[in-house]
């Protein structure tokens, strides 16, 4: 069984492209004794503000979004292609309405109060340094509000301090 090392984001060379927009992640975020978790093949990762950021969006329909309201931290999970199936769930079914965290079969780990996933190869863990939602009014391209917003179900951004990276030992 493959053990967790830690390394400092400013030694993670991962292309963000691919890790987001291909490979995907799952957002864990954790509300006292509630916790979920949702696909996500948007965000990003930078620095801003000094610090080694990620940004995450999610629509106010989500479960995870009521969770993250009421949390100052949640990670990010990578995973390898054998868990495709895994993660088009976790995307598709609502943690309002089942345990898909204990239906999904992934093993829920905390570090501190954080959960994230043992099966995942690299997690990020963050702490939210701002909250803003979209809004129609400030696109520049209107074309993209229309097509990604017809229901004006506008994301919520989340800017986030990434305060440590677990890659899985090789």
């Amino acid at each position: 069984m493959s053990e967790f090392h830690e390394i400092h984001p400013d030694k993670f060379i991962q292309s963000p492209f691919h890790l987001i927009g291909k490979v995907w992640q799952l957002i864990c975020v954790a509300e006292q004794d509630k916790v979920n978790a949702m696909t996500a093949s948007w965000g990003g990762l930078g620095v801003m503000w000094g610090k080694n950021v990620s940004y995450v969006v999610i629509r106010p329909q989500r479960y995870t979004k009521e969770l993250m309201e009421n949390s100052d931290t949640f990670s990010l999970s990578f995973f390898s292609e054998h868990y495709r199936k895994v993660l088009n769930y976790m995307g598709t079914v609502s943690g309002h309405n089942e345990n898909k965290i204990e239906k999904s079969g992934l093993t829920l780990l905390y570090s501190d109060a954080t959960p994230y996933f043992k099966e995942a190869t690299a997690v990020m863990f963050c702490r939210k340094l701002y909250a803003q939602t979209f809004s129609g009014t400030c696109f520049t391209d209107p074309t993209l509000c229309h097509k990604w917003y017809p229901e004006n179900d506008f994301h919520t951004l989340y800017i986030s301090e990434i305060t440590k990276i677990l890659l899985k030992a090789e």
